[in-house]
C-alpha cells in the first residue's frame, strides 16, 4: 500500500516545504496546533514504478467545505515533488512539511497533484512491469484535491503527526487496450504516536524475499498496512495503530500463511524472528487462475469496480489473499491463487522456529467480492481445482 504520510518532523525545518498557516499565531498559542506531512508506500502489484507529482496538502474543519470556501489550511511545497510511491515501503516515510493551523478536529483532507502538461507529460507516471513508462489519467477534480474523510485531532500547543496511506495497489486501473492507466486513488490516514513503537518488524526466508511476496497485518479480513520483504528477507510495517493482528504472507507458489494474535503497541516495536530465525512458508503443489468480469446494467463498470479474494480459515480468521481492479474498459479482472491448504500459526513473542500447521480442509476455497461504486458487495464462493471464471453482474 502506497502512503502519503503527513508527519511533524520534530522541532526541524523543512526547506522543501512552504509553511501556511490558515490563522495567524505561532506555536505557542494557545489556539493553534502544528500538524506535519509524509509520504510511504507498500507493494508493487505489477508495477516497477509510480510517480506522482504532490504540489500541496489542505485541510479543513468541515468535511463539505468547497475548495474556495474560508478555513482551509495548507502545507505547500515551494516546487512540486514528483515521488516514485514504490520506492517508500518497508516503513520508509517521506516528510512534505508542517504548517501552524487552528486546534481542533479537521474531517476533510485533499492531496493535491501537479498536472500532467505539455512541459511535464509525466508528472503523474505509471511503468508496469515490462512496459514503458505511461502518463497516468487522473481525476477531472485533480487540482482542487484527492479528497479524503478524516478525523484528525490537532491539539493547542502540541504537534499532531498523521501518515496517509495511498494504496498504488488498488489505486491505479488498467484501460483495456489503450495503453492508458487511471488514477482511482485508495487513501487512509494512519495518525503517528511513536517514533519506537507501532511497528512489526520481521525476516522471512530468502526464498521469500522477492517481489511476488506480501507481507500484511490485517484486522478483521482487512490489510491495515503491507509491504514487499527487501532483498535480505526484513520487512517492516509501520505505522500500525496499536492492536492485535493477523499477519498475512502470500507468494507466488507458496500457500496463504498467517500468523494469528500479532501484538503492537506504541511503546516498542513487535520483533519477528531475525536474521538466523526465518519465516518460511509451505509450498503450494499448483495455482490456479480467477479470473471473470464485473459489469453494471451490462457495461463495464469503469473505473470503480474490483474484486478481493479471501480464505477462511477453519476456525478463523478470514483473510485477505487476492485483489484485482476491474479493467475500466472491459470489466475484466484476474488473480492467481494457490490451491494448496493455507496454513496457521500463534504469533510467540521471542519465538526463535515457525512451524505453520496445514488447515487441509479449506484448500483451495475462497470467497470472492466484488465492489462498485452505489451498490452492495457481491459475493461468491468457488473451489479452486482448477482455473475458475466467475462473472459479477449489478443492475439498479
Amino acid at each position: 500500500m502506497n502512503r502519503l504520510h503527513l508527519l511533524p518532523l520534530a522541532g526541524t525545518a523543512l526547506a522543501a516545504a512552504v509553511l501556511v498557516a490558515a490563522c495567524g499565531g505561532g506555536s505557542d498559542s494557545p489556539s493553534t496546533g502544528t500538524l506535519r506531512l509524509s509520504l510511504t508506500d507498500a507493494p508493487a502489484c505489477g508495477y516497477d514504478k509510480v510517480f506522482v507529482t504532490v504540489e500541496k496538502v489542505r485541510v479543513h474543519q468541515s468535511s463539505s467545505a468547497g475548495d474556495n470556501d474560508a478555513g482551509w489550511s495548507e502545507v505547500v511545497l515551494t516546487a512540486p515533488q514528483r515521488v516514485d510511491l514504490l520506492t517508500l515501503n518497508n516503513g520508509t516515510l517521506l516528510p512534505l512539511g508542517q504548517t501552524e493551523l487552528p486546534s481542533g478536529s479537521y474531517t476533510q483532507m485533499r492531496l493535491v497533484l501537479a498536472a500532467n502538461t505539455t512541459a511535464k507529460p509525466l508528472a503523474n507516471a505509471i511503468t508496469p512491469s515490462g512496459v514503458v513508462e505511461t502518463a497516468l489519467t487522473t481525476p477531472s477534480g485533480q487540482q482542487s484535491g484527492l479528497k479524503m474523510n478524516v478525523n484528525l485531532a490537532v491539539p493547542a500547543g502540541q504537534v499532531a503527526d498523521f501518515a496517509i496511506d495511498f494504496d498504488a495497489c488498488k489505486s491505479f486501473v488498467k484501460a483495456g487496450n489503450s495503453g492508458k492507466y487511471l488514477l482511482k486513488p485508495v487513501l487512509s490516514v494512519i495518525p503517528i504516536l511513536s517514533a519506537a513503537g507501532q511497528r512489526i518488524v520481521g525476516f522471512v526466508d530468502p526464498s521469500l524475499a522477492n517481489t511476488g511476496t506480501t507481507v500484511s497485518a490485517q484486522l478483521a479480513g482487512a490489510p491495515v498496512r503491507a509491504t514487499p520483504p527487501d532483498a535480505s528477507g526484513r520487512f517492516v510495517l509501520y505505522p500500525v495503530t496499536a492492536g492485535t493482528y493477523d499477519l498475512v504472507i502470500t507468494a507466488g507458489g507458496r500457500v496463504n500463511a498467517v500468523m494469528t494474535g500479532v501484538l503492537v503497541s506504541d511503546a516498542s516495536s513487535t520483533v519477528i524472528g531475525s536474521d538466523a530465525a526465518r519465516i518460511n512458508t509451505p509450498i503450494s503443489a499448483a495455482s490456479h487462475i480467477a479470473s471473470g468480469t464485473v459489469t453494471v446494467s451490462g457495461n463495464p463498470a469503469n473505473t470503480g469496480a474490483a474484486v478481493r479474494a479471501t480464505q477462511a480459515l477453519s476456525a478463523g480468521p478470514t483473510i485477505e489473499v487476492g485483489y484485482s481492479a476491474a479493467d475500466a474498459s472491459t470489466g475484466a479482472y484476474s488473480m492467481t491463487l494457490p490451491a494448496g491448504a493455507p496454513a496457521k500459526l500463534a504469533y510467540a513473542a521471542g519465538a526463535t522456529t515457525f512451524a505453520f500447521n496445514s488447515d487441509g480442509p479449506v484448500a483451495g476455497l475462497y470467497r470472492l467480492e466484488a465492489s462498485a461504486p452505489g451498490f452492495a458487495v457481491k459475493p461468491a464462493d468457488i473451489t479452486l481445482t482448477a482455473d475458475v471464471i466467475t462473472n459479477f453482474a449489478f443492475v439498479p
